[in-house]
């Protein structure tokens, strides 16, 4: 492909003058246009060493308003981004809405210097072309603009631009041993760059090869590049308002057998046998925690489940057996203004903790195929989408390394009332129980819908669901504790899910 790149296309003075400045205001236009519409923009530069992704980068810049982007240069990972999933520190820069993030250099390096340097093994880096395309759809899918350049130059003008370099006292430290050592590397390079394009190039995030031995070529064809983006975006019919539910196909899936009616939620313990197996189980989590912050293996363990199904007292009898540097409690509630302006994921995306660390989350991800798909709160194709999506996030999560740990709490219609009539008698609990509670009650079989589906499409063999019997609180404690430590112990011992 690329030998057939035309490195000879130019400008000359009289016809950039004539085009470019033109083309800068329509790009402010767009740019005010696509923050009033909400739509987030991604640029991504990369492109040989020399070819000039920092003069395009501040051209670009000098013509929007600065209020509204962000460079994000991307270097080697740094010890606490090596700790994380390798998009993790990509996620965790994405542009909100109606505003634009530009990266010079991005989540391709893993396919590029990682892969042509020897960096990560064959196995990571190959994989990582199917994360990175999962990564950019689901950006994509939420209605974010993303351009890609590829800024490319013969072998022999980058050696002509780094002799240049060196010549120049102010910028001669670009070119170093490194620089050389990648310039001998030209065909190695040039095959993964041919095979990284080949891969990613989507329908939602193609790839623009721009021919960069002339500068003012260059420039145009960035903008232009940009500004078809943009108008293409804004030509698309803006996204569809949440509606409703009125009578989803939640309300019928009483009337069948499901998975949640064969729960043996009948399943006890007495007191006596609870605390010794719990003092035992806590003694066992504390030890292993340590170990897994030896290996540097990271844990997230979720809770989703009924209201008053008793994520609060489970999640308190874990965290009481493990050292408190270690791991992080995340509260979920309803999204922020902030979060609401970013990728639903983003959220979680930033709590993934560095390996060798436990995160638990009270309530998850899967409220958009919960709480958000049972109020109205997303799209039906919002909703619909995520199953995949979520998946796809779990899949990265495991192949990192990371143990992943779902529990859903599964207690009686019955069970519930009791406990919110026991919330409203007992002083000390009254704080626990709110009229949306009751109001969420009384939507108990859309609510049971959504989450068989739920249970039946995003169980996985990487990202197994564990249904915890939850009518018996000491029952559901122990059995918790004893997932966790089960699936600690195999992660140290080297067993996949």
């Amino acid at each position: 492909m690329l030998e057939k790149v035309d490195l000879t296309k130019s400008l000359s003075k009289e016809e950039y003058k004539e085009v470019f400045e033109p083309l800068q205001w329509r790009l402010n236009e767009l740019q005010r246009k696509a923050r009033s519409a909400g739509i987030p923009t991604i640029v991504v530069f990369e492109g040989w060493d020399a070819a000039g992704k920092g003069t395009l980068i501040n051209r670009l810049a000098s013509g929007l308003d600065p209020r509204g982007f962000k460079v994000h240069p991307i270097s080697a990972p740094n010890e606490d981004e090596r700790y994380h999933p390798y998009l993790w520190r990509f996620w965790t820069k994405l542009p909100a809405k109606g505003t634009m993030a530009i990266f010079d250099r991005s989540w391709y390096g893993r396919v590029l210097v990682e892969r042509v340097d020897e960096l990560t093994p064959e196995e990571d880096w190959r994989r990582a072309y199917e994360e990175i395309i999962e990564f950019e759809r689901q950006l994509a899918d939420e209605g974010a603009v993303i351009v890609k350049f590829w800024l490319h130059i013969s072998k022999k003008e980058q050696k002509k631009r780094f002799k240049k370099l060196e010549k120049n006292s102010y910028l001669k430290w670009k070119v170093g041993k490194e620089e050389w050592r990648h310039h001998k590397q030209y065909k190695k390079y040039l095959l993964a760059v041919e095979e990284m394009l080949e891969h990613t190039s989507t329908a939602f995030a193609p790839w623009t090869v721009i021919e960069a031995t002339n500068r003012r070529w260059a420039r145009v064809k960035m903008t232009e590049t940009i500004i078809d983006a943009l108008e293409e975006a804004l030509r698309r019919p803006a996204p569809a308002e949440p509606k409703k539910a009125e009578s989803p196909e939640g309300e019928r899936v009483s009337e069948r057998k499901t998975l949640l009616e064969h729960i043996d939620l009948s399943k006890s313990m007495e007191k006596d046998e609870y605390s010794k197996r719990l003092d035992h189980l806590q003694e066992d989590i504390f030890q292993l925690e340590h170990e897994i912050y030896i290996r540097r293996i990271p844990v997230i363990i979720a809770y989703e489940g009924w209201d008053a199904g008793g994520k609060g007292g489970n999640i308190k009898r874990l965290t009481n057996g493990l050292d408190p540097r270690g791991y992080e409690v995340i509260p979920i509630a309803a999204p922020t203004t902030e979060e609401k302006a970013h990728h639903y994921l983003w959220r979680f995306w930033k709590h993934i903790p560095k390996a060798g660390h436990i995160v638990i989350f009270d309530r998850t991800w899967y409220g958009r195929l919960l709480v958000e798909r049972v109020e109205g709160f997303c799209t039906e194709a919002e909703w619909q989408r995520a199953y995949r999506e979520i998946n796809e996030f779990e899949r990265q999560l495991v192949s990192f390394g990371c143990v992943l740990v779902k529990f859903w709490l599964h207690i009686s219609k019955e069970e519930q009332l009791r406990r919110f009539e026991e919330r409203e008698k007992v002083e000390h609990k009254k704080w626990k129980i709110t009229k949306e509670d009751w109001r969420n009650r009384e939507k108990w079989d859309r609510y049971k819908g959504a989450v068989v589906d739920m249970l039946q499409r995003t169980s996985t063999t990487y990202a197994p669901w564990t249904i915890v019997e939850g009518n018996c609180k000491y029952y559901a404690r122990v059995k918790a504790l004893e997932t966790v430590v089960e699936a600690m112990k195999n992660a140290l011992e080297g067993k996949g899910a």
